[in-house]
């Protein structure tokens, strides 16, 4: 290996279901791109995901999610023999210290308690060189005395609360989405429930909100945008006042969803992203593990929710943009200390990069 050629290697949670984690590798994988043109990037999916076949970069495929391929995972590592490993949400302790092993720099990515409390296990920590959260303080809080004590007592730094990973929306790109689609900036309503794979005892959750799609724009002849997901498997239908969109790209969607007057959006990443911009939402947990952040988003004032009902979504949306509670909304957003962690972390990458191979490049 040169130096002008590191290697990374993501290693994201991948299912039918969620797209979130794969997402944001994607997007750390491009950024290293920018900075480094010369990086060979690979990555780890399940075949089952969706976005396995669409990736830009190499994939090696793995009969499911990578945590639950313990040795695929580890042979892969000693054939690859990367510098740098990204485990987001994912990894096994034996595949971090295999990774280790092999001199790579280990990152974790936490997005919740549980997946930090597991990444500041002792074992784990002392073979991880940098521990990502995912999260505002606001929704995930501190970490307690006792984990700060076990770290310090091994001389390992604490999980880094970097915030959502994303892209920031671009004043050129977004102008030719809003042609392309026929749309005005502040104009538009969008929606969105995440992968579009997420299912209850009626389907498909993600028809629900184009229910509430047509529902709103009937109710208040204001344009919807409804993006479906790469992970929904049935048809797109034609409605009027609706513009229906299968899938879109992360950097399309941040910039939709920066340009539009409102958005409703399941409680994934999507909805940290647009707090971040600065952007009101209703939000709908759609996923076991949204449920809180949905809650504590709403209780910062920072969204408001609402149960999966086409009805009550629309009923929700309607109140929120013609009472005073938008106001109260914008007020709290505008105070929300919640940014873009993008740039912490590459500022964290190349630290370690420097580390690693010394100022020579």
């Amino acid at each position: 290996m040169t130096l002008s050629a590191p290697k990374f290697l993501f290693v994201p949670v991948s299912s039918a279901e969620g797209v979130g984690e794969y997402m944001r590798s994607l997007i750390v994988a491009n950024e290293v791109k920018l900075r480094w043109p010369e990086a060979d990037i690979q990555f780890i999916l399940s075949r089952h995901a969706p976005y396995s076949s669409t990736c830009p970069y190499p994939v090696a495929l793995l009969d499911d999610t990578p945590t639950k391929n313990i040795k695929a995972v580890n042979d892969f590592i000693s054939f690859y023999q990367p510098d740098f490993v990204i485990f987001d949400a994912s990894g096994r302790r034996s595949q971090l210290v295999h990774a280790n092993n092999f001199g790579a720099k280990v990152i974790f990515i936490s997005q919740h308690k549980r997946k930090r409390s597991r990444g500041m296990k002792v074992l784990r920590a002392r073979v991880t060189d940098s521990h990502w959260v995912v999260q505002p303080e606001f929704v995930i809080g501190d970490i307690s005395w006792l984990d700060k004590l076990k770290l310090k007592f091994i001389a390992k730094s604490e999980p880094i609360i970097i915030g959502p990973i994303f892209v920031n929306p671009s004043v050129n790109r977004q102008a030719e989405q809003l042609v392309h689609y026929g749309l005005t900036k502040g104009g538009f309503i969008l929606l969105n429930a995440g992968s579009g794979g997420h299912q209850n005892g009626n389907g498909y959750v993600v028809e629900e909100f184009a229910r509430a799609a047509v529902s709103i724009y009937q109710a208040t002849q204001i344009p919807c945008v409804m993006v479906y997901g790469p992970s929904y498997p049935g048809d797109i239908p034609l409605v009027e006042g609706v513009t229906t969109i299968k899938m879109l790209n992360h950097e399309a969607l941040i910039d939709l969803l920066d340009a539009a007057k409102v958005a409703i959006l399941s409680g994934g990443d999507t909805l940290l992203q647009a707090i971040a911009l600065k952007k009101m939402t209703l939000s709908v947990a759609v996923a076991k593990d949204q449920n809180h952040r949905v809650r504590v988003c709403k209780e910062s004032g920072l969204t408001i929710s609402s149960e999966l009902d086409a009805q009550l979504m629309t009923d929700n949306l309607i109140k929120l943009i013609n009472t005073d509670s938008q106001l109260a909304l914008q007020s709290a957003l505008a105070k929300c200390d919640c940014e873009n962690g993008l740039d912490i972390g590459m500022t964290i990458i190349s630290d370690l990069f420097d580390y690693k191979f010394g100022a020579q490049q």
